[in-house]
């Protein structure tokens, strides 16, 4: 059963949205601004987001900016507006897909579904190892000697990045705009904290063997033991 959150200040859009989905059986939850969608998202574990882009206060953009601070579950975008410009906004902001206002509701859903399945294909079942250390991409978990750490969803998705391409050295640059799928501009500094977080977590899971490495004036690698 996925876990949908509808955002949106409509409350008609939000009606017909969530009684279709749960017709299908979804596990709908509404908000009906930015600030509200950030609340659920911090505490229920989504499958997918369908966010509205037009609305007081903080936008749909904005939304999602924040969203892929700590999460990369599925974001659709909704609209009243096509415009080219629009679509970008919503992409470079971390955006999954968009869809125009008005759509039709087996559209929507079935971008939900497309998006919901093609995430978890290419998770599923998949383990990243380098000896003892194991980043299991399924459950979102890391493990050393069988014992697990704690670490965020940013943390994981930084780490799940440089563990599948080991030995590459990644500037700040190309990390933020690959894990965070956002602007460099959004803030280089929560690129370094996140990875001085993960390499805290990191040895203190399994001390000694120093997988994340600092490469001076360029960036971040993990190394191959």
């Amino acid at each position: 059963m996925h876990r949908v959150l509808l955002v949106d200040d409509d409350p008609h859009i939000q009606r017909a949205n969530e009684t279709y989905l749960k017709k299908l059986g979804y596990t709908v939850y509404l908000a009906a601004s930015g600030t509200e969608a950030l609340k659920i998202a911090a505490t229920a574990a989504l499958d997918a987001v369908v966010l509205d882009v037009d609305m007081p206060g903080m936008d749909g953009v904005s939304v999602c900016r924040r969203l892929r601070e700590v999460s990369r579950v599925p974001v659709i975008f909704l609209s009243a507006y096509a415009k080219t410009d629009d679509r970008i906004r919503g992409l470079m902001a971390g955006g999954d897909d968009y869809l125009a206002k008005p759509y039709s509701l087996v559209e929507l859903e079935l971008r939900l579904r497309l998006r919901i399945d093609r995430r978890k294909s290419t998770e599923v079942g998949e383990v990243l190892r380098c000896g003892e250390l194991e980043i299991d991409l399924g459950l979102r978990e890391v493990r050393y000697g069988g014992v697990a750490g704690n670490f965020t969803a940013l943390e994981f998705d930084l780490l799940a990045f440089l563990a599948r391409n080991p030995g590459q050295v990644f500037s700040y640059e190309q990390l933020y705009d690959r894990v965070w799928n956002a602007p460099i501009n959004q803030g280089l500094h929560n690129i370094q904290v996140c990875a001085a977080r993960v390499r805290q977590k990191l040895e203190q899971l399994c001390p000694g063997m120093h997988y994340i490495e600092t490469v001076r004036r360029k960036g971040y690698r993990f190394r191959v033991r």
